[in-house]
């Protein structure tokens, strides 16, 4: 397959690595459905395949995922059922060298969480853009907070030394779909993820944050040259 030399818009580079995406899925899977931008391709990809006769069943990590899946007749399990989950198909925020993740810009990082550890194969699809030497800023890293006391939490956060807002949607505080709030947290540079992870997870009031840490099977790439793919070693 041959690309031009015109550099690719991010959204047809997300398209590129969604499409990628779909060799990776059989027919007869239960499949994690993730949320955002890059995913949507993949889910417009993946109901054609349906259309035409592909047998699956999906986890939707969102609403408005469910909603677009439904939309398309990819039949999704119910949030009460037990999950076996083949292959979980998610975007991300910031992907570092060892495929560690920074997610949650959609507000979905809890249940994209959930989906992506009982998962068999994890499967990460993003733009160049999204690739860094290291997790931090310019992208804050969303922490999942509970509304009661959040002022409290949010003291909590700031402790550790970093600026962490409310996120506001038209003036309001952002709802996940689970009901909660979102902290944004400036954090420059993370140096070790996994240390970081657990010590905000400790924190009362705080539900999950969105680091991804040691979670990641494979990242397709969308570039101007086509997929590339990076494999967890």
């Amino acid at each position: 397959m041959s690309f031009s030399s015109t550099p690719l818009t991010p959204d047809r580079q997300k398209a590129l690595a969604a499409h990628k995406a779909m060799e990776f899925v059989q027919d007869g899977q239960i499949l994690g459905l993730g949320t955002g931008s890059t995913v949507h391709h993949f889910l417009t990809a993946l109901g054609q395949c349906v259309q035409q006769g592909l047998r699956v069943r999906g986890v939707a990590t969102s609403q408005a995922t469910a909603v677009y899946a439904r939309q398309l007749g990819i039949p999704l399990l119910g949030n009460d059922e037990p999950w076996d989950i083949d292959v979980a198909v998610d975007g991300a925020d910031q992907v570092d060298p060892r495929l560690n993740l920074i997610k949650g810009g959609g507000g979905a990082l809890l249940r994209e969480k959930i989906v992506a550890k009982v998962a068999q194969q994890f499967i990460v699809i993003v733009d160049q853009a999204k690739q860094v030497a290291r997790l931090g800023l310019p992208f804050p890293l969303p922490v999942e907070i509970v509304p009661f006391g959040w002022r409290t939490t949010q003291r909590h956060l700031e402790n550790l030394g970093w600026q962490s807002p409310l996120r506001q949607k038209a003036g309001q505080p952002f709802l996940t779909d689970n009901g909660n709030y979102i902290m944004d947290l400036h954090i420059p540079e993370i140096a070790d993820p996994s240390a970081l992870e657990l010590s905000l997870n400790q924190i009362p009031g705080v539900v999950e944050c969105g680091l991804f840490v040691m979670m990641t099977s494979l990242v397709i790439t969308g570039t101007n040259d086509g997929p590339l793919l990076t494999r967890a070693s």
